[in-house]
């Protein structure tokens, strides 16, 4: 990414892969892969710098737009102070702080992220228990034959653990602890785990 300096100010961001006209002087979309970096910058063109400091994980936290300033020798695009995304869930309004509701004059809610992870690691459960789902209808058309105890231990085994995910979800307090409970960390063997935990071992 390049940005063109006129007068202390940047002025516009060049794509790079076209042609530019400064002043009275047209350059050819080369400048940007044939010249060096001392080359552009004595016609104004300086390559973006972005600093990610201030960046965090798009799927928990809002970050700001990039905001670019010059320095006098370069040219940096930075973010400000990222917003946590809500944890939990709010009533849906309007500009007016009205709320708002649907067709049928329902309110409208905005899920926050501890509801949206509890339907993930649910729809994960469900997902699951419908590879043995045909063990449990076939118990119940044909009335010699029984669901075998593994599966039916595995089952309750799957239920149990989505409850338990549910439960450690609700418990964070802040977003942070959330991330925690979701990342996975490597331990001095090799091993990867998380503090969530994982479903059992799948059974069919």
């Amino acid at each position: 990414m390049f940005a063109l300096v006129e007068s202390g100010k940047i002025t516009q961001f060049p794509k790079g892969n076209k042609g530019i006209t400064i002043g009275d002087n047209q350059y050819p979309s080369s400048i940007y892969t044939l010249w060096t970096e001392a080359e552009r910058n004595a016609i104004g063109i300086y390559t973006v710098t972005i600093d990610n400091t201030n960046r965090k994980d798009e799927a928990f936290y809002i970050n700001t737009d990039v905001t670019y300033t010059f320095t006098g020798s370069a040219v940096t695009g930075s973010y400000g102070t990222a917003t946590a995304k809500k944890l939990a869930d709010e009533d849906a309004v309007d500009e007016s702080g009205n709320k708002i509701k649907d067709a049928e004059g329902n309110q409208v809610i905005n899920y926050g992220l501890k509801t949206f992870y509890k339907n993930k690691f649910n729809a994960e459960a469900a997902g699951l228990l419908a590879k043995t789902d045909w063990y449990v209808i076939k118990a119940a058309d044909v009335t010699s034959y029984s669901v075998p105890s593994n599966i039916t231990t595995y089952r309750a085994a799957v239920r149990t653990k989505v409850n338990s995910m549910e439960t450690q979800i609700d418990g964070c307090s802040d977003v942070d602890a959330l991330i925690t409970l979701l990342t996975y960390t490597t331990d001095s063997e090799g091993v990867q785990s998380r503090p969530l935990g994982e479903f059992p071992d799948e059974v069919v």
